[in-house]
């Protein structure tokens, strides 16, 4: 790829990108590392984007590819030397019309699923962070995950009755 059409394809796509970056690091600094290895990934292969084949399962492809990477080589430095991060401060967001109570039982809610989906295994952790945060088709997450889409189905809803259960056991009653 050329330098034109990896800057059309940050244009068009590359918020989605992020985006799905952003929730697979759950760390900024991490996400921003990420986003820019894989566009400079992409711009050092010799590959030439198809158009018509959506070129932005390519991207999503990769981009996972090189987080399951970063995650083998992380997992190995830490048997050798364990480190921890303190930094732990989730954003808060406050609706206009809403009580302060409301505001923080939904912020404690949505931290509590950004847990729960982060402690899920990675074959249930990887198709819900695309279809609900990246608004990825099936079709696509099973592009991406090299998956068959049944699989992909299956591991939706098995993660989606995990967080659930792992909801009401954590005291959340709808």
């Amino acid at each position: 790829m050329d330098a034109r059409e990896i800057e059309k394809c940050i244009d068009d796509f590359g918020t989605d990108i992020y985006r799905f970056c952003l929730k697979l690091c759950a760390d900024m600094a991490d996400a921003e590392d990420l986003y820019q290895q894989t566009f400079l990934k992409a711009l050092e292969t010799e590959w030439t984007l198809d158009w018509e084949k959506n070129p932005k399962a390519l991207f999503f492809s990769l981009a996972h590819n090189l987080w399951k990477s970063n995650r083998r080589k992380q997992a190995r430095r830490n048997r050798i030397a364990p480190c921890s991060n303190f930094d732990d401060e989730a954003e808060t967001v406050l609706h206009s019309g809403e009580s302060i109570e409301e505001g923080y039982l939904e912020k404690e809610l949505i931290t509590e699923v950004h847990q729960i989906i982060q402690a899920l295994p990675e074959k249930f952790q990887v198709p819900l962070i695309l279809f609900y945060l990246s608004a990825c088709p099936i079709e696509q997450i099973a592009a991406i995950i090299k998956k068959p889409i049944g699989t992909v189905k299956s591991r939706l809803f098995k993660g989606r009755r995990l967080i659930k259960k792992r909801l009401e056991d954590a005291g959340y009653e709808r």
